[in-house]
């Protein structure tokens, strides 16, 4: 029964953020429709289970930058967004969800028909258009999900919007951890998993921490393959890092995600 209610909760949190996108975002200003993002991603976090802890956040860059981090899960997005909001590139396949794919699609995120190579050359150009303008994007690089134990080789022409707007790239680590202190897979949305089979993993994981590293800026540069390849070695190093000390690696800060009554909380 309680993890029936589980889902009710999640699903009535995700019914609640299309109402606020809907309603209040059109009267918002940029910072407001942010934090908003943020506290409602935040609570997301809270009802999955999970709390988010954030190393090394004052390397991070706010403006002008592309964002490239490793891919475990659907839930990867509410992690990033309760750090720091930051439109996604995703599959075009994720438009039709229910709901999520709506909240996406308010949210700015650019979907891309991966099996076309001609929309790929589209998507570099909108993004690349987007940093110019001072946004920042995020991008999977590895190209689909993976349990989290390892990186898949980093796809060089995800970093082409980088080199074309001459702008830094920030490589992000994600990791999940369970309540005895061990990486856990639970949160993996990988092979044929359902949406919703990847959910019930999720719920029936116990307590779970989303670890997300900030790596050091990388500077702009002509050649998007040594990009990608300073990017992949730079989130597999962060990895390596949270392994051996996920709790108290440096610059470590925990941000609880704290339960807020339907009146005060915040929605994607």
């Amino acid at each position: 029964m309680r993890f029936v209610l589980r889902k009710l909760r999640l699903t009535l949190h995700l019914l609640y953020g299309m109402w606020i996108v809907a309603r209040r975002f059109p009267r918002a200003s940029a910072s407001a429709r942010a934090e908003l993002n943020r506290a409602w991603s935040l609570e997301m976090l809270r009802l999955a289970g999970m709390k988010l802890v954030v190393h090394n956040d004052e390397a991070r860059l706010d403006a002008g930058v592309l964002v490239v981090g490793n891919h475990i899960s659907w839930i990867d997005i509410y992690v990033i967004n309760a750090w720091r909001p930051t439109p996604f590139v995703s599959k075009a396949e994720i438009r039709k969800w229910p709901v999520v794919g709506w909240l996406a699609h308010q949210l700015g995120t650019v979907f891309v028909q991966r099996e076309k190579r001609s929309d790929a050359k589209r998507i570099m150009h909108e993004l690349a258009n987007r940093l110019l303008a001072g946004e920042m994007m995020c991008v999977f690089p590895e190209g689909t999900t993976t349990d989290g134990q390892s990186l898949l080789p980093f796809h060089a022409n995800m970093f082409q919007a980088a080199v074309s707007a001459s702008c830094p790239v920030q490589p992000i680590c994600l990791m999940y951890e369970d309540a005895q202190g061990r990486q856990s897979t639970a949160p993996a949305y990988i092979g044929d998993m359902s949406l919703n089979d990847s959910l019930n993993a999720l719920l029936s994981a116990g307590a779970l921490t989303a670890h997300l590293y900030v790596c050091n800026p990388l500077a702009p540069g002509a050649d998007r393959r040594l990009l990608a390849s300073e990017a992949q070695a730079c989130v597999d190093a962060a990895l390596q890092c949270m392994r051996g000390a996920p709790a108290v690696a440096s610059g470590a800060h925990v941000a609880e995600a704290v339960a807020t009554s339907s009146s005060s909380s915040s929605p994607a």
